[in-house]
């Protein structure tokens, strides 16, 4: 549920330390609820976080949520843009208080053209999140709310996080009646 990559956080550290331009990797913060990446728009910057979570959702036409999922720190933000030369998919907002190693974007393309091991890394990124919504979008289909949602309430636990009933159900793809009515159904 919630994504980190401690490995790639570790690798951008190093780069921010010994940058020789000091605005190629600049440390930002954000507080909860602020938008890092608005769904539609070019990102500014990619960024890798260091510390708190966040949540990548899409908005609908008709005003529905949807919740892909929640990033850790080594999470990278925007790369897919940046790679694909396209607006951002999606929305990536602050859970808790958030702070990112922000990569301009003409030095993020040099290490794509010029550095081996970064490149690993974004792929790795890349393979690890394709084969993680593959396996959240074929759990949601063959199980039913109750256990998706009693599976969700575990991960919250076990990672020790909260998220509002509004998010759950975003995660859920639910509303939030049908998020109510499934907690009633568990609790009796």
């Amino acid at each position: 549920m919630l994504r980190t990559n401690n490995a790639f956080l570790s690798f951008i550290e190093q780069l921010y330390n010994n940058q020789h331009h000091k605005e190629d990797i600049l440390l930002k913060e954000y507080s909860r609820e602020q938008l890092l990446l608005r769904q539609g728009e070019r990102p500014a910057k990619v960024f890798m976080i260091k510390e708190g979570i966040t949540t990548v959702d899409i908005n609908e036409d008709d005003d529905r949520r949807f919740i892909v999922e929640f990033l850790g720190k080594g999470e990278s933000l925007g790369e897919i843009e940046i790679v694909k030369n396209v607006t951002c998919l999606c929305n990536v907002r602050a859970l808790t208080p958030v702070k990112v190693y922000a990569i301009s974007i003409p030095y993020f393309v040099s290490l794509l053209e010029k550095d081996l091991p970064f490149n690993r890394f974004l792929l790795e990124t890349f393979a690890t999140r394709i084969i993680n919504t593959s396996a959240r979008a074929s759990f949601q289909q063959l199980h039913t709310v109750e256990h998706s949602l009693t599976r969700l309430l575990e991960l919250l636990k076990v990672q020790e996080m909260t998220i509002s009933k509004e998010d759950m159900a975003a995660y859920l793809g639910i509303t939030i009646r049908s998020l109510n009515r499934t907690l009633k159904k568990l609790k009796a």
